[in-house]
């Protein structure tokens, strides 16, 4: 949400996975204990990708955002930072006490100080004419 766009905008569960492994880098025991077990996993046989700072992909945000994400983003649901331990996050203490005080269903939108701007985001690769005027959606993360 933070660049206005999908961080894996994935269009099958393997395409998903490809694009959060090239980010998080492909799970091992020691960040998703007994992954290597699992035959769901074993039958993609993923290729071995290395983690990618997160920065690269939301060159906006702040050491407390990518602090959050870090915290959002981990393999192990045990490791992540719940819900409520993430609204209590430095990252969001930025947008003042109004937020805090919002109820289950209201909008952050609702808060007059706050708005809603695009990233223009770091585009390291260019749309080409190859597509030979298709119509179809097209993401670009790198």
């Amino acid at each position: 949400m933070i660049t206005g766009r999908p961080l894996f905008p994935g269009s099958t569960v393997e395409d998903e996975l490809h694009l959060i492994f090239r980010i998080l880098g492909t799970p091992t025991e020691e960040s998703w204990p007994g992954v290597s077990t699992s035959e769901e996993f074993r039958n993609y046989n993923f290729p071995r990708y290395r983690p990618e700072p997160l920065v690269n992909h939301a060159p906006r945000i702040d050491s407390d955002g990518d602090d959050l994400i870090i915290k959002l983003l981990q393999f192990e649901a045990r490791q992540r930072i719940s819900a409520e331990e993430a609204l209590r996050h430095p990252y969001f203490k930025s947008l003042g006490e109004q937020v805090q005080q919002l109820s289950d269903t209201a909008s952050i939108f609702s808060v007059k100080e706050i708005q809603l701007q695009k990233d223009p985001g770091k585009r390291t690769i260019t749309y080409s004419e190859s597509a030979q005027g298709k119509s179809r959606r097209q993401s670009v993360l790198f």
